[in-house]
């Protein structure tokens, strides 16, 4: 598999020169990430996370769905009809911890029990917690921590995302980058070319020294040999592009035409807007990045948790009261406990609560790691912004002394090669200063690309901000 990717990397290599600028593909900036937020398989993942969190959400609001229930049924021996019973229920679970129900049913036979009615009767009750259940339940516990589990959701796929757009968008500029290094690698071969065929052509006429030809000869050589390197390095960076680029049907893109960038890194917009960045997070609160706001409904979840747990310390009683009326008898409701009526009260109560007390401490501990966890995700994001911003502004100031030292080496290049005409200098020395400004412009895209990561880390931690 390795050698089949190197033999295909050095067939695209040879056929480029040919091909270059026939069926040659170009993608911008704006292109790519547009790409990524539509079709990339990981960023559509993400968004299936909050399709999730609604679900669950429905399910656990389902716990309090109404129940209705049916029976029927009778039992013969020998000709006897013990028992025919049919009925129909429905319990209703309300949110504060009330369960009301209602229910119909008819029995009747020859050998019933002395504590069933005979024929039909109507039922309508209700449970009520007096103690344990009252104030909060597993119920609302859980409903609750589902509203608030879509919330953490929301916060984890914009970081996820903002750090997929991240990774996309640094593989785009590395990919500009290793473009430019190939583009100057392959200007100078095209220069020393031209300087070669006028040295041999000098020293045919005999104006030139035959060391000469040697000189020109090892200068065009070292950058041939450049060149080939920086093509393959961007070819590489295509590759780890192509990771990122994806069709409409979630099928990777096949990267089989000659593409390239159609920006400069020199052109980008950052490097002349980013104090507006600056500015723009200088007015964000820290609190409303997406790493705390996840923290912080976490810990919504974990007191959510710290307080069914203390539910655990209380006794549980439970009251519960039914009022019958029977099928074709008039009754009175009022009042409750005179008549036709049923009412129990149920106690339960551990003798030494060792289990719900550890169960509490525990909840309460968590709550305390979170805390902690905040406390530092809050002071990382700091350190990281105040980090970002200084290389920012470090690259930037760089950027422009870079870009005069490389004017000051083309300067002196071009002076290098009137003497040489005059018979004033070498092409040692030629070479020398062109070395020289070659790596000065080496130096200038190597900024720039540090300069465009630190502030896309900026952008995107901007980007995770809550509006």
């Amino acid at each position: 598999m390795e050698r089949n990717k190197y033999v295909l990397i050095v067939l695209m290599w040879c056929c480029s020169h040919l091909c270059y600028g026939q069926d040659t593909l170009r993608l911008s900036h704006d292109e790519f990430l547009a790409i990524v937020k539509s079709y990339h398989p990981m960023a559509f993942k993400y968004r299936l996370q909050n399709r999730m969190a609604d679900e669950n959400i429905r399910r656990e609001r389902g716990n309090f769905d109404p129940v209705l229930d049916g029976k029927s049924g009778a039992k013969t021996i020998d000709g006897i009809d013990y028992y025919q019973q049919q009925g129909v229920g429905l319990n209703i679970p309300t949110w504060y911890g009330v369960a009301v129900s209602g229910s119909y049913s008819y029995l009747d036979g020859e050998k019933l029990n002395n504590s069933d009615t005979r024929g039909g009767l109507y039922q309508v009750g209700l449970t009520v917690p007096l103690a344990k259940n009252l104030l909060y339940d597993k119920r609302r516990a859980l409903l609750e921590q589902a509203h608030i589990a879509r919330r953490m959701t929301e916060a984890e796929q914009t970081l996820l995302t903002n750090e997929l757009l991240l990774e996309a968008e640094n593989s785009y500029w590395e990919w500009v980058k290793q473009y430019e290094s190939y583009r100057i690698q392959r200007q100078a071969v095209h220069i020393n070319r031209r300087r070669m065929d006028l040295v041999v052509k000098t020293l045919s006429y005999g104006e030139q020294a035959a060391i000469d030809t040697t000189e020109a000869r090892a200068q065009l050589q070292r950058f041939e040999l450049q060149e080939r390197d920086a093509y393959f390095q961007y070819l590489n960076a295509t590759q780890e592009l192509s990771l990122f680029m994806w069709k409409e049907n979630r099928e990777p893109y096949d990267v089989t035409q000659w593409i390239i960038p159609s920006e400069d890194l020199d052109d980008n917009v950052p490097h002349h807007s980013y104090p507006e960045l600056l500015d723009r997070l200088d007015a964000q609160s820290l609190s409303r990045h997406a790493a705390l706001r996840y923290y912080d409904e976490k810990g919504n979840i974990l007191d959510s948790d710290r307080r069914l747990k203390l539910q655990s310390l209380l006794p549980k009683v439970d009251f519960t009261y039914n009022f019958f009326k029977k099928e074709g008898y008039a009754h009175n409701f009022f009042p409750f406990f005179d008549n036709n009526y049923q009412y129990g009260v149920k106690l339960e109560i551990p003798i030494f609560l060792r289990q719900a007390r550890a169960d509490y401490n525990m909840a309460k501990l968590k709550i305390g790691q979170n805390e902690m966890d905040f406390n530092f995700k809050r002071q990382e994001l700091a350190t990281k912004m105040n980090r970002y911003r200084n290389e920012v502004i470090n690259y930037a100031g760089q950027i422009d002394m870079a870009k005069q030292n490389a004017n000051s080496y083309e300067k002196l290049l071009i002076a290098e090669e009137t003497k040489y005409a005059s018979g004033e200098s070498s092409l040692f020395l030629i070479n020398s200063r062109e070395n020289k400004l070659i790596e000065a412009q080496e130096k200038i895209i190597e900024l720039y690309l540090k300069f465009l990561k630190s502030y896309n880390s900026l952008k995107w931690m901007n980007e995770s901000f809550s509006n």
